[in-house]
């Protein structure tokens, strides 16, 4: 018998089983702009031997920030526990180092290459659940049962929104500008993002009069939404929110019959003490009244961010607060689908939660790593900010907390008829003559979401502190340049 259309078989070759117009419309549909198109043009321009400097995406590691050395010396021998019987171990590590690597080796039968509970290894999650203990207080309850090891927190994000979505008539109230996680996953689960805007005149506040317009125009149009998403600190606008910001939310979502998913992965990322970090749970358990122990709350933490940045290692973990034991076991259900998430992630989970004490011999040198590391971080969100205010045409924030500067740009109508003609968005085509210009990768304010007539672009802070100033004047250099070229009316000579 002649092969089908393959080599040969002198007819016709099928066309394959997937493309284009095959593809399901929620995989085309989902857009995720901080792998976007400029990240893929800097990818080529750095195989043309350009120097790019990815500002694109909160990866602290690849932009220079070390590892915690405890952990990653418990971590090699984790990996290798045969170094715990060599006799020479305690001259090269710590005895505490050696102590810590002891207890994972005993709690994770067949080592870091094996599967664990599909919730996460018991002891880890103890851990996190101690962790958590102490960040709001003992009056606060904690349920190891109530906790799901992840890898990292977007998988965790991903597995509730699937809990949560239906169909397209369920929706996702979601901050604008929003961390693109969740409009992409919310289209792949096939729901209908809820936009709710925040206000960048009041430094990006939350306002519960646009909460409320917003949940009242999805129910008009026959959206009916089922959780309210709220970044804190804020992915990408660095805003903190107030206990008082918090307790409003908590009351509305008990109103609306909301779900709330606290998205809390930048909470070591704070670099001002008038709005400091305040977790959800400890909020909503000291307000009192029928708030405290009905609003169902989902609340995400990551080893990626923070003083730790092991964004590579992926350990993540969800906390379920009021919700109903079927809850729990249809996210059970999900993440024994993937049997485990990976052990290295979780043994990191474990380093972070608890990390060393006062008295052990680690302790001095994790407190000036850990310390250096968000002091220095502290004088780049304020370098970069005031970088940015002191450009002509841009304003931007204060960076409050997390990872980004998100400033807005007031584009001269010459470049947004530019950009029109080139088939771009205003910020897109400024975003891309950046990254052609400077080798600087950004990501627009449009994969975010903004204002019709605004225009932003999202930077990380992240860039080693000892090249802040270049990068910064490769910044304003180009921008005063791309301001001459595209000014609407010629500057006048003094």
């Amino acid at each position: 018998m002649a092969a089908r259309g393959g080599a040969g078989g002198g007819g016709e070759r099928p066309p394959p089983v997937v493309r284009p117009e095959t593809i399901p419309k929620n995989v085309r549909d989902c857009q995720y702009a901080v792998r976007g198109e400029l990240y893929l043009r800097a990818v080529e321009l750095q195989k043309d031997g350009r120097e790019i400097i990815y500002t694109n995406v909160g990866n602290p590691h690849m932009l220079g920030q070390p590892p915690i050395t405890f952990n990653r010396l418990v971590l090699s021998l984790v990996f290798s526990p045969g170094l715990i019987d060599h006799p020479d171990v305690g001259k090269l590590f710590p005895t505490d180092v050696i102590a810590r690597a002891k207890q994972y080796i005993a709690m994770l039968p067949g080592g870091v290459g094996a599967y664990s509970d599909s919730r996460g290894n018991a002891a880890i999650r103890s851990d996190v659940a101690r962790y958590i203990k102490a960040r709001d207080g003992p009056h606060v309850k904690v349920d190891p049962g109530q906790i799901f090891l992840t890898d990292g927190a977007s998988a965790a994000v991903k597995q509730v929104l699937t809990l949560l979505i239906r169909g397209e008539s369920d929706g996702i109230m979601v901050p604008v500008p929003q961390y693109p996680l969740y409009s992409a996953s919310i289209t792949l689960s096939g729901g209908t993002l809820v936009p709710y805007y925040l206000d960048e005149e009041k430094e990006w506040g939350l306002s519960m009069t646009e909460l409320k317009a917003s949940v009242d125009k999805a129910r008009r149009e026959g959206i009916e939404p089922r959780a309210l998403v709220v970044i804190n600190p804020g992915n990408p606008t660095g805003a903190c929110l107030l206990r008082e910001e918090i307790e409003e939310v908590c009351r509305f979502a008990y109103r609306e019959r909301l779900c709330i998913l606290a998205d809390e992965v930048y909470q070591p990322n704070v670099y001002q003490s008038k709005r400091p970090f305040l977790s959800f749970k400890k909020v909503l358990a000291e307000m009192g009244g029928p708030e405290s122990d009905s609003v169902e709350l989902f609340s995400f933490h990551t080893v990626s961010k923070g003083y730790v940045g092991e964004c590579g290692l992926r350990g993540g973990y969800v906390e379920l607060t009021n919700c109903h034991d079927e809850a729990n076991a249809m996210l059970y259900k999900m993440g024994s689908i993937s049997l485990s998430p990976g052990l290295v992630g979780q043994v990191e989970m474990g380093l972070m939660v608890n990390p060393p004490q006062e008295g052990d011999p680690s302790y001095k040198r994790w407190c000036e790593e850990r310390d250096g590391i968000m002091a220095s971080l502290g004088r780049r969100a304020q370098l970069m900010a005031d970088a940015f205010n002191s450009c002509e045409g841009i304003t931007c924030n204060p960076t409050d907390g997390a990872m980004y500067s998100f400033p807005r740009v007031y584009l001269p109508k010459r470049a947004v008829d530019a950009a029109k003609r080139a088939g771009k968005a205003p910020d897109v085509f400024y975003c891309l003559r950046l990254l052609e210009a400077t080798g600087i990768s950004t990501v627009p304010g449009s994969g975010f979401g903004q204002k019709t007539g605004s225009f932003h672009f999202r930077t990380t802070i992240l860039p080693p502190e000892d090249k802040f100033d270049r990068i910064l004047k490769l910044f304003t250099d180009f921008h005063a340049s791309f301001m001459d070229e595209y000014r609407d009316a010629p500057r006048s000579k003094l």
